[in-house]
Order: C-alpha cells, then sequence, then structure tokens
C-alpha cells in the first residue's frame, strides 16, 4: 500500500473515531435524559411548566414575581384543581425544577447533536453513507419535542395527568433515536472477524431488538397508568397468575392498553418472553460459534435481561418506589441499546472507503 493510501486510511479511521466518540456521547446524554424524564412522571411534575418556549422557556424564574406567575398558571390547570389545590410555593418549585431540568436537557442534546454534526459535516469528517441516517435523526430529534409538547397539552385543560397513549409515544421515540445512534456508531467500529453463528443470526438480533423495544411501550403504557400499583406482589396477581376479575368486559380487547391490571400483566408476560427469546438466542450462539464475539454478546444481553427482570420485580415489591423505578427504566434503554448493538455486530460494519471490511481484534 503506497504512502498516499496509508495516510487516507489512517485519517478516515481517526475520522470514524470521533464520529463515533461524539454519537456514544449523545446516547449517553439520551440515557440520562430518560432518567430524568422518569423522575418527571413519577413525581408527577410533568404539567408544571404550562407553556412551550422552545427559545426563552430555558430561562427559569428568576424573581419572587417570576415565580408567582408560573404558579398563577399552574393553578389554572385541572391538576391543580382537582389534586394540589393549596400547594405551596416550595412544593410547586420542587415538581418545576424536574420539568424544568427535563427541557434543558433536552435542548442541550440537541445542540450537542447539531452542532457537531455540522462541524463533522464541513470539514468533510463524515462517511458519505451516515450523512443521510444523520440527517434523520436530527429531524426525529426535533420532531420529538414536539411530541412532547403534544404529551403535556394532553393534561392541561380535561386531564389531571397526561394521555398514556401520548407518554408512550414520547418515550418509544427516545429509544428509537438511541437505537438509531447505537446502530450507526456500530456501523463505524472495528468488528472482529467472526462469523454469524448461523445465516439468520442478525434476523433473530433484530428480532430481539423489536421485542426489547415493544417491551419498552408496554412499560410506558404501565407509567403513564399508574399500573405498577395495582398489584404489588410477584408472581402472582392477587389470588392467581392472571387477573381475570378485573377484566372488564365492556373494554373487550382495550383492555390490553386501557385497564391497569391487565396492562401490568401484559408487561409482566412481555419481560418473560424477551427472557426465553434471549435465552434461546445465547443457547444458539454459544451452540454454533463458542467464544465467538457474538456468543460473549449475547450472554451479555442475557445477563442484563436478568438483571432487568429482578429490577422490575423489586419495582413491583416496593410499590413502585422511585429509585427502583427509575434504575428499571434506565436499564431497560441500556438493554435496547445493546440488543441494537449486538444485532449491528451480526449484521457487520460499513466498510471502509477502499472496500475492505473493518475489523480488528477486539472481545466485546
Amino acid at each position: 500500500m503506497s504512502n498516499a493510501a496509508n495516510t487516507d486510511l489512517t485519517r478516515e479511521l481517526k475520522n470514524r473515531k470521533m464520529v463515533r466518540q461524539w454519537l456514544y456521547f449523545t446516547a449517553l446524554m439520551l440515557l440520562c435524559l430518560v432518567v430524568v424524564g422518569g423522575a418527571t412522571r413519577l413525581t408527577d411534575s410533568g404539567l408544571s411548566i404550562t407553556e412551550w418556549k422552545p427559545i426563552h422557556g430555558v430561562i427559569p424564574p428568576l424573581s419572587d414575581a417570576a415565580w408567582e406567575e408560573e404558579l398563577q398558571k399552574y393553578r389554572q390547570i385541572p391538576e391543580y384543581q382537582l389534586i394540589n389545590k393549596g400547594m405551596s410555593m416550595d412544593e410547586f418549585k420542587f415538581i418545576f425544577w424536574w420539568e424544568w431540568a427535563h427541557r434543558f436537557l433536552a435542548r442541550s442534546l440537541g445542540l450537542v447533536f447539531a452542532l457537531p454534526l455540522a462541524f463533522f459535516w464541513v470539514t468533510g469528517r463524515l462517511d458519505s453513507r451516515i450523512k443521510k441516517p444523520l440527517l434523520g435523526l436530527l429531524a426525529l430529534g426535533g420532531l420529538q419535542g414536539f411530541i412532547g409538547w403534544w404529551m403535556v397539552t394532553s393534561g392541561l385543560s380535561e386531564r389531571v395527568d397526561v394521555s398514556h397513549y401520548r407518554l408512550a409515544t414520547h418515550l418509544c421515540m427516545a429509544a428509537l433515536i438511541l437505537g438509531l445512534i447505537i446502530w450507526v456508531a456500530r456501523g463505524i467500529a472495528p468488528h472482529r472477524d467472526d462469523l454469524p453463528p448461523t445465516a439468520k443470526s442478525s434476523y433473530a438480533g433484530a428480532a430481539l431488538a423489536v421485542l426489547i423495544f415493544i417491551q419498552i411501550y408496554l412499560g410506558a403504557l404501565v407509567a403513564g397508568m399508574d399500573a405498577g400499583l395495582v398489584f404489588n406482589e410477584w408472581p402472582k396477581m392477587g389470588e392467581g397468575y392472571f387477573p381475570s376479575v378485573m377484566w372488564e368486559a365492556s373494554l373487550g380487547w382495550l383492555n390490553v392498553v386501557e385497564n391497569p391490571a391487565i396492562v401490568q400483566f401484559v408487561h409482566r408476560t412481555g419481560a418473560y418472553v424477551v427472557l426465553a427469546a434471549v435465552l434461546l438466542h445465547a443457547i444458539t450462539c454459544w451452540r454454533w460459534a463458542p467464544g465467538s464475539t457474538h456468543a460473549w454478546r449475547a450472554t451479555i444481553l442475557l445477563l442484563l435481561v436478568i438483571g432487568q427482570a429482578v429490577v422490575g420485580i423489586l419495582t413491583l415489591l416496593t410499590l413502585v418506589q422511585l429509585d427502583w423505578a427509575l434504575v428499571h427504566q434506565g436499564l431497560a434503554f441500556i438493554v435496547l441499546a445493546f440488543a441494537v448493538a449486538h444485532w449491528r455486530g451480526l449484521v457487520g460494519p460499513l466498510p471502509l472507503k477502499d472496500g475492505r471490511d473493518h475489523t480488528h481484534e477486539v472481545r466485546f
């Protein structure tokens, strides 16, 4: 290989590393945003800011008069009138700061993504094959801001909380964005030159990622309806394993998404399905590719899912205690991110510009 070719290769590898580090940092920020969002939901703070001010909303109240104005706006919505009537200023500040922190972190994440994207683009550090996906991620981030406000508006007039459907949409958009960030980042990362366990292993990786995504949606419905407080024992739900006495005939199959007891049951069942699928995949990987990177990653994914199941049970048994609930939500996104990374590993990386595979001897 000529010196010029070596120089170009070195530059390409360096640029890929810089872009990966940026993407991993945005993924970490997104994870923090999800945890803060979970705390905002669990402390019933999400409706404390009743206006959407994308630009100057970054500045919190700076005087007693400004704080009184914000509280007065909050007093106009049903949540205050029916649940929090008589709330003190200190109590209002507690819920206000959670929502403000969530919005501030979201705005910061937008800048952390957009500004480096522009820099990498202008300076020619981006592989042309990831430019459109990155622009798509930028657009999804903007859409997510709108979805967040659309969710809040559902609780400002006729309800005392936000729509659980809109909350689930908001959380799942965050999950989709995280998954896409990891997919792009892993696509330009070094991969060990291990053959997939089977010819269809990449499809299995995709199926696992989809199952975990669906489970996150079901968990969002549980959170949006406070369904985690209906039954707080495990493995049974009351007197049995299915809360048949709480099935509402008038709802029909809408019980699955609108009846808190059934929603909790479906989320529990989804956890068993995910665990079984990940276990089967791990066994397959060790059977057909023992000692490979794919087998090790399948094992780590299995351990993460087991850990998530244990945390979920503890969340139930502690009556959805804030710290356990936040660990449960944050770990769900870590499980999804690792599942997507594992899937991408089974598919393989984007080749380098000279057409060679981007492989390197790495274990994980």
